[in-house]
């Protein structure tokens, strides 16, 4: 079974949290929600969430997926983590999928995962000065090889289904968003 691992920070912000946790779980993904300590997280609007496990506790096991919901301070928190960079760039060298949401884009810069690569992110989340070599775009979804980022809240459900689609495949995508009963553009 395809395993995701979704870091659960104080701050984060709940609306990418969730919809990321509810459409892995609709499209069969194992989704294992991790907080950086032991406890409940209380989200950027105050929405209380309760992680399955800590980091610490599944720091030796191998995902599939790692997907940062953003927000702030959430991602500052993230950023923050040596015990998440490391996970981060083992990641990256096990060619695994990474991904990240909104503000958490900053923590994937810091860990030293986009460096020549296109992203995306939260407006004015990513100093461009401090990062030059990150290629900022401004779409709702940007995959660069085995990075995936998004902008924001609204972009959660196409960010969602995307990493579905890169994990399940297309059909996957498609019944679940099928599902979703999404208007048509």
């Amino acid at each position: 079974m395809t395993r995701a691992l979704i870091p659960l920070a104080p701050g984060c912000e709940e609306l990418e949290a969730v919809t990321l946790i509810d459409l892995l779980r609709r499209a069969g993904i194992e989704v294992v929600t991790a907080g950086l300590a032991p406890g409940a997280v209380t989200a950027s609007r105050g929405t209380v969430l309760v992680p399955d496990t800590t980091l610490a506790a599944v720091a030796d096991q191998t995902f599939d997926l790692i997907v940062l919901p953003g927000g702030l301070p959430g991602a500052d928190h993230l950023a923050a983590d040596p015990l998440l960079g490391d996970l981060l760039r083992r990641q990256q060298a096990s060619e695994g999928l990474t991904a990240a949401i909104c503000a958490a884009p900053k923590v994937l810069a810091a860990a030293g995962l986009l460096a020549g690569r296109s992203a995306t992110c939260y407006p004015g989340t990513l100093d461009v000065a401090a990062y030059p070599d990150v290629h900022l775009l401004a779409e709702a979804v940007v995959t660069d090889g085995p990075i995936v980022t998004s902008r924001g809240p609204g972009t959660a459900m196409d960010f969602a289904l995307a990493l579905i689609e890169r994990l399940e495949g297309r059909a996957r995508r498609d019944e679940v968003e099928a599902k979703l009963l999404r208007p048509c553009a």
